[in-house]
């Protein structure tokens, strides 16, 4: 005969495993309810326990002179120190911008630890901490012990982390002779990599430096969708952009709505809405559906129209009415349609024809009754 044991809940963590009994399976649904009740007490005990912990361990950090008073410091808490304590920790370093220095103390000194490993969010904090300090020795020491413990650590998030503070601080070649360093310690120095180093110069320098990089680094790595994505968006110029676009589809990499609607947005802010409409007619062709940030561009420039005094016509409206059709919005159609009327503005018979499919394939009755009304 098998008994089995009643039915239980177990909370997992990455250190410690508790099983509570819980009788959902027995008719006493008050001892179930009494159960569920202690989790959420045992629950909020233990979070709570663990931040006092952290906070204990940031002020013993901040507190001790020596490596060897912080170990013993460290001990006298009584602070389990898992990762997500250690974690918790250079976080809270990194948003109080407390002592460099010391939060490094506090990393070497845990990650010494026989059998630990540190997590890649504490490598990358730590990272972090160090290039706004401008410790960027530093940075490389300790890329260098991970290396030999944990390539693995070392990922394009942290090759992106590093750069970042090297390029805000640093020339376009510095950055990039920092970028090549990355070589020998990454697992695969490989397209992730590069495009972490194009993302960080759009961001910290400008499009013109990620393009002259791109064009001469782009032989040694093959780009892909994400790599034209990131040099599409954030251009002004109509020209540049497209010559990305083109460049991408002649080396077979096909765009998708992100790619388009860096474009679109390059053209509505150009006021250029014969291409931003033609590009969402080659969206439909592609089988690609325009999503709210492509309607939202085209949007943008109709409030600007308005804010100034350029009245949007029937021919305006009817883009909106077309796109609207293709994604079977009727909610948005209709609310265009009230705004045209708003603004005095007769919509013509393939706006009012767009409107009736979407009323048809709804079933609107009433709403066609009103647009004819």
């Amino acid at each position: 005969m098998v008994i089995k044991s009643p039915l239980s809940f177990q909370i997992e963590s990455r250190y410690v495993s508790h099983r509570f009994p819980l009788p959902f399976l027995q008719k006493d649904h008050r001892a179930a309810a009494s159960c569920l009740l202690l989790l959420a007490r045992f629950s909020l005990a233990a979070g709570s326990s663990n931040q006092d912990g952290v906070e204990a361990v940031y002020r013993v950090i901040n507190s001790v002179a020596s490596s060897d008073d912080l170990r013993q410091s460290l001990k006298a808490t009584g602070v389990f120190l898992s990762n997500d304590v250690i974690d918790k920790v250079l976080k809270k370093f990194r948003f109080s911008h407390g002592n460099t220095l010391r939060a490094l103390e506090f990393f070497k000194l845990t990650g010494d630890r026989r059998g630990f490993y540190h997590s890649q969010f504490s490598l990358d904090t730590m990272l972090y901490i160090l290039g706004r300090s401008r410790k960027f020795d530093h940075i490389w020491d300790v890329l260098v012990e991970i290396k030999k413990k944990d390539r693995n650590l070392i990922s394009p998030r942290t090759v992106q982390v590093v750069l970042g503070r090297i390029a805000k601080l640093c020339s376009v070649r510095m950055t990039v002779e920092s970028f090549r360093k990355f070589k020998k310690l990454v697992p695969e120095f490989d397209t992730t990599c590069f495009n972490a180093l194009l993302r960080t110069l759009c961001q910290e320098k400008s499009m013109t430096d990620a393009r002259n990089v791109y064009h001469r680094l782009k032989t040694e790595f093959n780009p892909n969708l994400q790599t034209f994505n990131i040099l599409l968006s954030g251009w002004k110029s109509a020209e540049e952009a497209e010559s990305f676009f083109r460049e991408m589809e002649e080396m077979g990499v096909k765009p998708d709505v992100v790619s388009y609607n860096c474009l679109i947005d390059v053209y509505c802010k150009g006021r250029e809405m014969k291409k931003a409409y033609d590009m969402i007619g080659k969206m439909r062709d592609e089988d690609i559906s325009p999503d709210v940030i492509t309607l939202g561009d085209a949007y943008d420039l109709l409030d600007e129209m308005e804010g100034k005094e350029l009245n949007p016509n029937s021919t305006t409206y009817n883009l909106f009415f077309r796109v609207f059709y293709w994604s079977n919005d009727l909610r948005s159609s209709w609310n265009l349609y009230l705004r045209m009327m708003d603004a005095c503005c007769l919509p013509n018979t393939q706006s009012c024809m767009f409107l009736i499919r979407l009323f048809r394939r709804h079933e609107r009755v009433d709403l066609a009754l009103k647009l004819w009304g």
